[in-house]
């Protein structure tokens, strides 16, 4: 399957232009940006997979779009990912080969497993993309193409997303939400794109001035721009904006319908699924809700006793997915791919959900309390956790996610010590192993965590304690 059928369609062709794809300050025309892959698609001749350091630049977009046209599994690493978390990252993935900064590098790391290509029957997946789990190191998600081909599609279809938008974001490209959907979805509905190299309110009034129509972000930044009031009334011609990847404040959805004119359009999905659930353009825009399920894409509601719950609107229960967006389970981990899903192979989704009568789904919050959503980004404690196990001096660390106004969760590190590990530390130390997003934005030190009669740390308590002294 050809997901790219926008972008090869409309490669040198009336719509294409020297500045049909820009990034920051460099700017691209589909039948260039095409040209440039299929010869960087001839280096991967034979490869297994290849990684690609995904910086917010075009050489990303190129070698992202090489690697599906030669059929080679594609491995985004975080551009600012440590030593630790990068060589996992490809000792799992079996990648040979890594591209960054514009410039091809073997990899020397043996992989964890060596049998032969990445597997994702029938074929090779198109992404490889990592994601943190409750606990350990990140796990590799295995995301075929026709799964993206039917999320993007659903979206279109949800969104009214045509090639005459123009969309605009400046997220992450090592995350569905700035890969996937914000590049992919562009090339494959062959509609122009801009990323704004950071997701600043500036960026995005500037790109509306010249033409920007749909427009992606994360809470933060739409938070951030409804701080900015002037910026946010330069995207009152926008047709749509799209919020994703964590909890829209109800106040930051009134805001941007204030300011805009225009009601956000709120979206959920996981890596292990892409994007699952959205409201529609053409349908009601409720503050709190994520909409409907996609076309091809099935929802159900499971209690604690395993119990299929009716849609009521008030019971809550774990939400449940099945369809044609669900990627292929964890590479290397049939147990992990086992456990994620129900003997009637339904996906767990580990977030607790309502919905309505009228279908409408409301998230209300992670039945895990380990995954923590900061600023856009979703972090894993047990992997936060772990690299702060690594530093002589600490006896014992919890991590948690504390409600932040501006990153909708933050990064807390509560960790017992001898007395000789200074906080800045334990923060620096974390962003130079992982990544720098994933670093605490706070360290509270304490003589002894609280914990059950099982002896496992009691994490709810910990972030009551914590809630109450910020407060």
């Amino acid at each position: 399957m050809d997901l790219l059928t926008g972008l090869v369609s409309t490669a040198d062709g009336p719509g294409d232009g020297p500045r049909a794809i820009t990034v920051a300050d460099q700017a691209i025309s589909r039948g260039e940006l095409l040209a440039r892959a299929d010869r960087l698609a001839a280096d991967l001749t034979g490869a297994r997979a290849v990684a690609v350091r995904a910086s917010a630049d075009l050489d990303t977009i190129v070698t992202v779009v090489a690697g599906l046209r030669a059929g080679v599994p594609v491995v985004p690493i975080a551009h600012d990912a440590g030593p630790a978390e990068r060589d996992h990252i490809l000792r799992d993935s079996g990648a040979d080969v890594i591209r960054a900064a514009g410039t091809w590098q073997d990899v020397s790391l043996p992989a964890i497993a060596d049998t032969g290509p990445v597997s994702d029957p029938p074929g090779a997946p198109a992404l490889v993309m990592y994601t943190s789990g409750t606990t350990g190191a990140p796990k590799g998600v295995l995301i075929p193409d026709r799964a993206i081909a039917a999320c993007l599609d659903g979206l279109a279809e949800s969104w009214g997303w045509t090639a005459d938008d123009h969309l605009v974001h400046g997220l992450p490209l090592f995350h569905v939400h700035g890969l996937v959907l914000g590049v992919l979805g562009a090339l494959r509905r062959g509609c122009a794109l801009t990323h704004t190299g950071r997701p600043t309110p500036e960026a995005y009034a500037a790109a509306a001035g010249r033409g920007g129509s749909l427009f992606f972000g994360v809470p933060t930044v739409w938070s951030r721009l409804v701080a900015d009031p002037t910026s946010a009334a330069a995207l009152r011609g926008a047709r749509a904006l799209v919020s994703g990847s964590a909890p829209l404040p109800v106040s930051v959805f009134e805001s941007l319908r204030t300011l805009t004119g225009v009601a956000p359009l709120e979206r959920y999905g996981m890596t292990e699924t892409l994007i699952t659930v959205s409201t529609r353009v053409d349908g009601e825009r409720r503050p709190g809700s994520v909409g409907l399920p996609i076309t091809g894409v099935e929802t159900r509601l499971r209690d604690d006793d395993g119990v299929v719950i009716g849609n009521d609107g008030t019971t809550i229960g774990t939400l449940e997915v099945r369809g044609t967006t669900l990627g292929h389970g964890y590479l290397g981990r049939p147990d992990a791919t086992s456990a994620s899903l129900t003997d009637d192979g339904w996906f767990i989704t580990g977030d607790s959900a309502v919905i309505g009568e009228d279908g409408m789904h409301r998230i209300v919050g992670r039945t895990s309390v380990d995954i923590i959503k900061c600023g856009g980004f979703k972090v894993g404690a047990g992997e936060v956790e772990a690299a702060i196990a690594e530093l002589a001096g600490v006896t014992e660390v919890a991590v948690i996610g504390a409600p932040d106004d501006d990153l909708g969760e933050s990064i807390v590190a509560v960790v017992v010590t001898d007395g000789a590990v200074a906080a800045e530390r334990i923060i620096d130390h974390v962003a130079g192993t992982l990544s720098v997003h994933k670093r605490p934005r706070r360290v509270v030190l304490v003589d002894e965590l609280p914990r059950n009669a099982l002896g496992k740390v009691q994490k709810r308590e910990l972030l009551r304690q914590i809630t109450e002294e910020g407060s």
